[in-house]
C-alpha cells in the first residue's frame, strides 16, 4: 500500500510515522509547508517525493491512501479534498474544529465509500485495550461506574488565555474514551469547572451513558505533565478495572478475606491480577497504541474487518460532546 503523508511535525515524525512504516506500507510522497520539517522527514524515512502544497501531493500518481497530522482546519480542508479523489484517509484528532466540519467529513466519506480513520489512540493504549477486552469478554459483568483522570499543563496559554487547544487536543480524548470502556454511548454531560488564575482550569464532568452507567471525568491544566498524569477506572458489581498511566493494569475481583485463614493461598478466581509491560525487552512495542492504531487503519483501508478501528462517525460523536462541554464550561 503506497501512502502519502501531509504533516511532518515532531508529533507525526517521532510518534506516527515510525509505527506506519512498521507496517507493510510503502511511504512514497510527504508535505509541509515547513521546508525544514519536511527535509528532516524526507531523511528519515528515505522518501524522494516532496512537496510543500497538499493539492500537489493528492496529485502524485499511484497513491492508495493519505495520512495527516496537521491541525484542525487542516484536517477538515485536506479530508474533504483527499476523500474527492477517492482516497481512504487517516488523521489526527480532531476531525475539523468544530462538530459542524466533522459532520462535513462524515458525509464526504459516505459519499466515496472510503473510510476516514482517526487518531484516537487511547483505545489501542495498551492497558485501556486489556481493560476493554476484558470488560467485552463476559465474566466482568455490566459496567456500572466509569471514573477518568486526564491532565496536561498550560501550555497552549502564552498571552492571551485561549483553552481551545486544550479542548480540541486533549479533551477530545475522553469524549471518545469512557464510551469504548463502559460499552456503551455517552447519553448526558454536565461539568463544573475552577481557575486558579489565567490559563490554570480543573473541570470535573459528570457522565451518564444510555446503559444507565454513571461516570465522571476531571480534566485540566494545573498539573505538570511531568509527573503521571492519567487514571481510568472501570466499575462493575464486585469487579474493577484500574488502569493508572495507560500502561499498569490491576482487574479487582472477589476475594475472600484471608487475615484469619492460616492456609490462605491466592486464588486464580478471585483475586486481583495485575499486569506491566516490560520495558527491557528488546521487542518494539508501542505501549500508547499508535502501532496497533495503525494497523487497524490499515485494515479498514484494505476492506478488511476492523470493527474497532475509530471512524469518523465516532468523531462526530465525539465533537458533539466536546461542544455540549465546552458550552458549560466557557459559556
Amino acid at each position: 500500500m503506497k501512502i502519502g503523508w501531509i504533516g511532518c511535525g515532531t508529533h507525526a515524525s517521532q510518534m506516527l510515522l515510525p509505527q506506519l512504516t512498521r507496517q507493510d506500507v510503502e511511504l512514497v510522497a510527504l508535505c509541509d509547508v515547513d521546508g525544514a520539517a519536511l527535509a528532516r522527514a524526507a531523511r528519515q524515512f528515505g522518501v524522494r517525493a516532496t512537496y510543500a502544497d497538499h493539492r500537489d501531493l493528492l496529485a502524485h500518481p499511484g497513491l492508495d491512501a493519505i495520512g495527516m497530522a496537521v491541525g484542525p482546519a487542516a484536517h477538515h480542508a485536506i479530508g474533504l479534498a483527499a476523500l474527492a479523489k477517492g482516497l481512504p484517509v487517516f488523521m489526527e484528532k480532531p476531525p475539523g474544529g468544530n462538530a459542524a466540519q466533522a459532520e462535513e467529513l462524515l458525509a464526504a466519506s459516505e459519499r466515496a465509500g472510503k473510510p476516514l480513520v482517526l487518531g484516537f489512540m487511547k483505545r489501542w493504549s495498551i492497558g485501556n485495550r486489556i481493560a476493554g477486552t476484558i470488560v467485552r469478554g463476559g465474566e466482568f459483568g455490566p459496567v456500572l461506574g466509569f471514573h477518568g483522570s486526564y491532565m496536561t499543563a498550560p501550555t497552549y496559554f502564552r498571552g492571551a488565555v485561549d483553552y481551545s487547544g486544550f479542548f480540541l487536543h486533549h479533551c477530545v480524548h475522553y469524549m471518545d474514551l469512557p464510551a469504548f470502556l463502559a460499552a456503551s454511548p455517552i447519553r448526558e454531560i454536565s461539568a463544573r469547572k475552577v481557575e486558579n488564575g489565567p490559563g490554570r482550569l480543573l473541570m470535573h464532568i459528570a457522565l451518564g451513558f444510555d446503559s444507565g452507567a454513571i461516570g465522571t471525568v476531571v480534566m485540566g491544566t494545573v498539573q505538570s505533565r511531568g509527573t503521571p498524569m492519567e487514571f481510568v477506572q472501570v466499575m462493575g458489581d464486585h469487579r474493577r478495572l484500574e488502569v493508572r498511566n495507560v500502561i499498569d493494569v490491576t482487574y479487582y475481583r472477589d476475594p475472600a478475606f484471608k487475615t484469619q485463614d492460616l492456609g490462605a493461598t491466592l486464588s486464580d478466581t478471585q483475586d486481583a491480577l495485575t499486569w506491566s509491560p516490560n520495558f527491557t525487552a528488546a521487542a518494539n512495542e508501542d505501549v500508547k497504541g499508535y502501532h496497533a492504531l495503525l494497523e487497524v487503519t490499515l485494515k479498514a483501508f484494505r476492506g478488511e474487518a476492523a470493527d474497532d478501528a475509530p471512524t469518523i462517525r465516532d468523531g462526530v460523536t465525539a465533537m458533539r460532546h466536546l461542544e455540549t462541554l465546552r458550552r458549560q464550561v466557557e459559556g
